[in-house]
């Protein structure tokens, strides 16, 4: 499945392993092949999308900033 209504061409297939709810919003872990995405969302957000641990997702990532730092 892609998603391709929306301007976001990295997309990671996953599964919720973990989400740490929060009054406002909420941290959900997403397991992909290729390591964790976590994303921080309204709480609301998580009961309109029924999210739970095991559900089958999709990690829409865009960003107009990536910071680094050396170590």
């Amino acid at each position: 499945m892609s998603i391709q209504a929306i301007n976001v061409r990295n997309q990671f297939r996953g599964k919720v392993k973990e989400i740490i709810h929060g009054d406002v919003v909420s941290e959900i872990d997403v397991e992909t092949p290729w390591g964790i995405v976590t994303s921080v969302i309204t709480t609301r957000s998580v009961r309109d999308l029924d999210l739970k641990i095991g559900s089958d997702v999709v990690a829409l990532v865009k960003s107009t900033e990536v910071s680094i730092a050396k170590l």
